[in-house]
């Protein structure tokens, strides 16, 4: 199983966490929904988003019966070469392997810009604990004819308590 998670972070320093699990990147439907209220978190800090979303995601992960076999966040899981992000931290707390999915790059981040339907601008995805070439191919197989993969904005509207469908 894959879980595809998302955060929103609210005004008074809490969260709401999602995830989805599927069994196959190809999904166009997951099999089960999460969502839980976290709180507090840790306040933003630049650089440093880590320190604010994995006690979420491990919140998360907490409640599964079995861990999955692998976590897609989003954001990087290599900041740089050798900058452990969000995804990295997760994998080493876990040793689930994690595939990070951003919109945006980060100056010689080393991540893989991966183009999806007709958008000229490209998702940039990194991986710890998995080949970072397969993890892009796979985000790049992910159903939904945009930019971004059907399914992650489903779990971040899930993450933000909007209406999935």
């Amino acid at each position: 199983m894959i879980l595809l998670t998302d955060a929103h972070y609210r005004d008074d320093d809490t969260s709401r966490v999602a995830g989805l699990l599927v069994a196959d990147w190809s999904d166009s439907a997951p099999t089960r929904e999460l969502a839980l209220e976290a709180g507090p978190v840790a306040p933003y800090e630049p650089g440093s988003f880590y320190k604010r979303e994995l006690p979420c995601l491990l919140a998360l992960l907490s409640t599964l019966d079995a861990p999955p076999d692998c976590v897609v966040v989003d954001g990087h899981a290599w900041v740089q070469p050798g900058r452990p992000g969000l995804g990295a931290h997760l994998h080493a707390q876990t040793g689930i392997p994690v595939v990070g999915v951003a919109k945006r790059a980060f100056i010689d981040g080393g991540a893989i810009p991966v183009l999806r339907g007709e958008s000229a601008s490209p998702l940039y995805v990194t991986a710890a604990g998995c080949d970072p070439v397969a993890a892009a191919e796979s985000v790049r197989g992910m159903a939904g004819p945009h930019r971004f993969p059907a399914l992650l904005t489903w779990v971040d509207h899930l993450a933000r308590g909007l209406p999935t469908r």
